[in-house]
């Protein structure tokens, strides 16, 4: 019963062992696919917004080389009419336009003329693009950082899963072979109680005191050798 007992506790040991690495394996199933989902949404974000931020800087760089050429022409208009200008002052008729008293320089409504208004609208665009690309650089920063992490915590819930689907398989081979052990221990139990039941008839106390059983024994013995005396010839005469 000892060993029966000791292939019961360590049955029940494997089995509840085998449960929890059961459980252990699902949770870390569960957080792996976790992982993977928060990846992939973390890649098409990434991605959406590289592609939003590339197409602003591009578009902030071309605004900025069409504001440019804008300006260059304007001055160049500018200039040219300020030559023109100085040129009527030299000789000014007597009905000359006001118009020509002084250079044209593209005045505004609001004050200020063209040429700076468009200066401004230029450093508008080189800031976009600046912030922009500064911005890109810090997502792109981050994102490694977070799939650097994200990969190497799922390499070691994968190691770990590995290692624990192993022991459970080893576990459950043990279990399977002290189940055995046990059936048979089992077994051998069971035939030698029926063996002693079937026996315990002959051995129980049946009114017959032990002094009468040592006689009869004695009876039985000496009665043996006498019959192996008058086989022998011995009492032959």
């Amino acid at each position: 019963t000892e060993a029966i007992e000791q292939l019961t506790a360590t049955k029940d040991d494997l089995t509840s062992l085998i449960a929890q690495l059961t459980q252990d394996i699902e949770d870390l199933t569960t957080v792996v696919a976790e992982l993977d989902k928060a990846m992939q949404e973390a890649t098409e974000e990434r991605t959406t917004s590289k592609e939003k931020n590339t197409a602003t800087i591009k578009d902030a760089k071309e605004a900025q080389v069409a504001v440019e050429q804008a300006t260059a022409v304007l001055k160049d208009f500018y200039a040219k009419s300020a030559q023109a200008t100085a040129l009527a002052q030299q000789s000014p008729a007597e009905d000359a336009p006001e118009t020509f008293d002084k250079p044209y320089q593209g005045l505004l409504p609001e004050g200020g003329n063209v040429v700076s208004f468009l200066e401004v609208i230029l450093t508008d665009f080189a800031r976009l693009e600046s912030e922009t690309s500064t911005s890109e650089a810090t997502e792109t920063d981050s994102y490694d950082k977070f799939m650097f992490e994200s990969k190497k915590d799922r390499a070691l819930k994968e190691n770990e899963k590995g290692h624990k689907t192993a022991k459970r398989s080893d576990s459950e081979g043990a279990l399977a072979q002290t189940e055995e052990e046990l059936k048979l221990t089992q077994g051998q139990l069971d035939m030698a109680v029926a063996y002693y039941e079937k026996l315990k008839p002959t051995c129980v106390d049946s009114g017959i005191t032990y002094e009468e059983r040592v006689k009869r024994r004695e009876e039985e013995i000496q009665s043996l050798q006498e019959a192996l005396k008058i086989l022998a010839g011995t009492d032959l005469s």
